[in-house]
């Protein structure tokens, strides 16, 4: 089965994009530790600084469901709820290329 990859499409108020972005750091560190995470990284559109998109990749879907159990994700959801423009959306993909032993994780 192929790796889970979700990217979080999220607008940010102006005002709190420096906030969104500490929590959201916070996060990602902490889901970076759970064993069924390959990647969680926090970017950033160089054109309009309140685009932030999460990729968060997923050895598979239990591996998602659990980080969603997790103390950090819920005090994230919490924290960042009032500094969205608009609900955020995620998208799942399924990885192709590289395969999924291209990709390095030292979470297994």
């Amino acid at each position: 089965m192929a790796l889970l990859i979700v990217h979080v499409d999220i607008a940010v108020l102006p005002d709190r994009v420096e906030d969104f972005l500490a929590a959201s750091e916070a996060n990602a560190r902490a889901s970076r530790e759970e064993p069924g995470v390959v990647r969680f990284d926090v970017i950033q559109n160089r054109d309009d600084p309140a685009h932030v998109v999460l990729v968060e990749i997923y050895h598979d879907e239990a591996a998602a469901a659990a980080h969603k159990e997790t103390a950090h994700y819920a005090a994230w959801r919490d924290a960042v709820a009032p500094m969205m423009a608009r609900p955020r959306q995620a998208t799942k993909f399924a990885n192709h290329s590289p395969g999924d032993l291209g990709w390095v994780s030292t979470q297994s």
